[in-house]
């Protein structure tokens, strides 16, 4: 008898006396089950460092400082449709075996290939500059002031950062040469870390709770400063989604697809249902635990920077003000989260550069190399001189055109009987995701008006 229909004899009720010997096996079984789920453990939290990085932490940072808690709702919502996105791009993966990028080829004309390609690798690159400026600039607030008193210019501190940080991303990227699970508990410790640093920042500063709670439910706007406050709220959604990850996701998944049936096998739908579960737990785990890190962001800065919708603050600042008002625990801490998310989110955005152009080109690319590259506008761009926060929030903004390119085909795909058999998408799942893409792309719009106003 299988487990799915077990017989009446195996089902027991309170009042049944069980044996030692049957409460070992059924012990045995719940703890091998627990450790089975605990091995499918990886991927989602891999792609929730998209939803903690250097972009939220200014967008974060804004909303609390100008808002206190009132937009903390924006961010539940958020978490909710990441969700559903994070979980169809992996289920396209899964059930398909291929990742976005090569469904894309596969099923798409060559022109809207090569177009999506491009938006693609704008995507990449985008994302990787602002990732590897935001931790740069995490190491330029740790060790910038012992630079600075040795002589150093700001643009030299923040050059010698760059570079020990591209040494750091590389060392991370080579977990994955002891295989592919070491580099996912690599990020995931990043994640904890980052996680650990803001229960400690929330610690400190004694939120309203209830105050915090009404907000997180209640969706509202500022309504003496409504242009302001939707366009914090905006930005915050526009931090949210990602495209890269999107791309990323659906290839995450696929080292232990191979696991399960070995090339040239296929997976039984009995096994790709029980691993679309164990991966939906993944998501729902992940993306829920960033979603708390978000809001810890929101709640610090709601009573360290508070100054109404006038404020502008900027990492650096939020820096500087947490010393002198928290003590300077407080500023090496939120420096350490601010490092732990630049390094982690720009591991994460080399791998889905590597995704992108693998898949669409049918090609094998060294992620050594895809490193080696990307991190080449960053360095230019700090030799420059130019600002980082400029240039970081600039490519949020870039973001925002690319992502309907990755959104879209997945949406289609997923819904195509031909691509995804029996695991097509439903129809309240076909609703919910067009409804989703709708609100972010009709925001982010609203949000490059905005920027093009110069509001």
């Amino acid at each position: 008898m299988s487990e799915s229909a077990p017989s009446s004899e195996s089902i027991r009720f309170p009042d049944q006396a069980t044996s030692p010997a049957a409460s070992a096996a059924a012990a045995s079984g719940a703890s091998f089950r627990a450790d089975r789920m605990r091995s499918y453990f990886g991927p989602a939290f891999v792609a929730s460092v998209a939803y903690i990085d250097p972009g939220n932490f200014a967008t974060n940072l804004l909303g609390g400082a100008q808002f206190g808690y009132r937009l903390l709702w924006v961010l539940l919502w958020s978490n909710a449709m990441a969700i559903l996105i994070q979980y169809l791009s992996a289920k396209l993966g899964i059930v398909t075996g291929r990742t976005l990028p090569q469904n894309c080829r596969a099923h798409f004309s060559r022109g809207w290939t090569i177009a999506l390609w491009i938006a693609a690798e704008i995507s990449a690159v985008a994302t990787d500059l602002a990732e590897f400026l935001g931790a740069a600039m995490g190491l330029d607030l740790l060790l910038g002031p012992a630079l600075h008193a040795h002589g150093y210019s700001p643009t030299a501190t923040l050059m010698i950062s760059a570079l020990i940080a591209t040494v750091a991303v590389v060392a991370i990227l080579a977990l994955d040469l002891a295989g592919y699970q070491w580099l996912e508990r690599g990020i995931m410790a990043f994640v904890g870390a980052i996680g650990l640093c803001y229960g400690f920042e929330v610690f400190l500063v004694h939120p309203d709770w209830h105050s915090a709670f009404v907000s997180t439910l209640l969706p509202r706007f500022d309504p003496h400063a409504m242009q302001a406050s939707v366009y914090a709220a905006v930005g915050m959604l526009g931090a949210t989604v990602m495209p890269h990850v999107i791309y990323l996701h659906s290839a995450l998944v696929q080292p232990r697809l191979l696991e399960l049936a070995p090339p040239p096998k296929r997976a039984l739908p009995n096994v790709l249902r029980q691993y679309l579960h164990f991966e939906l737990v993944d998501v729902f785990v992940a993306m829920n635990g960033a979603w708390l890190i978000n809001s810890a962001m929101i709640v610090m800065a709601a009573v360290a920077l508070f100054k109404g919708p006038s404020a502008q603050p900027t990492i650096q600042d939020a820096f500087h003000t947490l010393g002198p008002l928290l003590g300077r625990g407080a500023a090496v801490v939120f420096a350490v989260a601010l490092l732990c998310s630049g390094l982690s989110s720009s591991t994460v955005g080399v791998m889905a550069g590597q995704v992108v152009i693998e898949g669409f080109l049918e090609v094998k690319f060294p992620i050594f190399l895809r490193r080696f590259i990307t991190v080449l506008p960053a360095l230019v761009v700090i030799g420059m001189g130019w600002d980082p926060l400029r240039i970081l929030i600039g490519s949020q903004v870039l973001l925002s055109f690319s992502l309907p390119a990755a959104l879209i085909p997945l949406l289609l795909l997923t819904a195509r009987k031909d691509v995804m058999g029996e695991f097509r998408s439903g129809m309240q799942t076909r609703i919910a995701g067009w409804i989703v893409a709708g609100i972010i792309l009709a925001l982010n719009a609203v949000l490059l008006v905005q920027v093009a106003l110069g509001s």
